[in-house]
């Protein structure tokens, strides 16, 4: 075990504010960061936990989540050209009013109609599936109980976050613009913070008179014999479009919708500020941290200089310290980040933590902690050999 790894086990306290500081400051821009994900991650659940393996969209589209999607209609028999796709579905969607049903007794008095609440009102937007079995559509965690509630006419799902703010529960009857529609499922995992999203069938969208039967439809949802060779299918399927639509695989689409967030000046604004504090916070006081920790064992640094340890070795070892307090607060981080994730979790929020955020947040705690440790090389100056004889 060197030096370094020692001094910072058996002297753990005097470093704890510097290790603390550094996982502060990565949970604030790991979390804020997860949150502006989640939010993007809400937004395109309905595709990507479906049985699709291949999305096709218009050649321009960029993402599900920054402008439109859509394609003529007659390329869904070109799609059907290839031999391993087995099934094209356009995902649609709508969006209308939402209304709340409360059946009022004339006899009620006034404090129990305001304990029963008024009817809400509130504009949804509206994914559909096929209730066919296996539909590509379909999410892959729905259950088969949720599909056949859905398949009865003019029924809907909603998930848990969004019943509140809607003024419904399981069961309830409302009205979607104008006509009645019942809730039959609650969902769990697609929260919409900007906008209550309610589910229906590919029917019940029509007999309310908002299918899509235009020379246009949504983005294509292509299902495939193997799901190993979704690269391959997607290539093929761009040389048989010959530009007239671009196909993307699930995880291609799913990092171009991740980047897609960023675009959004304002959230790159939000995250920076995140990204400057945190290294502010970072810096300052794990540099003081250390600087203090340090001279509290400048006399041990002036019996190891005295016994002929070189000042460069004494560097490496204050370096090295750092490096050690910059992982741990990595690790510390990390464990907090993931505590916040399922406590948001139990409250049905997303938070997104991909393996690279991880990473890079991690590698500049590091970097913070070697840079502190480097502001902190001129204490050792105070090291003199003489001052032990005092």
């Amino acid at each position: 075990m060197s030096l370094a790894l020692a001094t910072l086990i058996f002297e753990w306290r005097r470093y704890m504010a510097a290790v603390m500081a550094l996982a502060l400051s990565g949970v604030l821009v790991m979390s804020m960061t997860g949150v502006f994900m989640g939010i993007g991650q809400s937004f395109t659940a309905q595709t990507e936990r479906s049985s699709a393996d291949i999305m096709v969209m218009r050649p321009g589209a960029t993402s599900l989540i920054s402008g439109p999607s859509g394609l003529p209609r007659r390329f869904v028999p070109l799609v059907y050209n290839h031999p391993e796709v087995l099934e094209v579905q356009p995902f649609d969607g709508a969006g209308g009013t939402f209304q709340s049903v409360k059946n009022y007794d004339p006899t009620m008095s006034a404090a129990d109609r305001a304990k029963q609440g008024a009817p809400k009102q509130k504009f949804v937007m509206t994914s559909i599936i096929d209730t066919t079995p296996g539909a590509v559509t379909i999410p892959t965690d729905y259950s088969q109980e949720l599909v056949d509630a859905l398949r009865q006419p003019y029924t809907v799902a909603i998930d848990e976050t969004s019943l509140p703010t809607l003024g419904v529960k399981l069961g309830d009857k409302a009205l979607y613009n104008g006509q009645t529609v019942t809730v039959v499922g609650v969902l769990r995992g697609y929260p919409n913070m900007m906008q209550p999203t309610i589910v229906m069938s590919r029917d019940t969208l029509r007999m309310v008179g908002q299918a899509d039967t235009g020379p246009r439809v949504g983005p294509l949802m292509v299902k495939i014999k193997n799901p190993a060779r979704a690269a391959q299918v997607a290539a093929d399927l761009n040389k048989m479009g010959n530009g007239d639509w671009k196909a993307w695989t699930r995880q291609e689409l799913a990092d171009a919708n991740a980047n897609a967030m960023f675009e959004e000046g304002i959230l790159v604004i939000i995250i920076g500020g995140c990204v400057v504090l945190g290294i502010i916070i970072g810096v300052a006081i794990t540099w003081q941290t250390l600087r203090g920790a340090i001279m509290a064992n400048i006399k041990e640094f002036a019996s190891l200089r005295a016994l002929g340890v070189s000042m460069g070795s004494l560097r490496r070892i204050v370096v090295e310290l750092s490096f050690w307090v910059g992982v741990v607060g990595v690790a510390a981080a990390i464990f907090l980040t993931f505590l916040i994730k399922l406590l948001a979790a139990m409250n049905a929020v997303v938070i997104g933590m991909p393996l690279v955020l991880l990473i890079i947040v991690g590698g500049g705690l590091i970097l913070i902690a070697i840079g502190s440790g480097l502001l902190s090389l001129g204490i050792l100056k105070k090291s003199q050999p003489a001052d032990l004889l005092r």
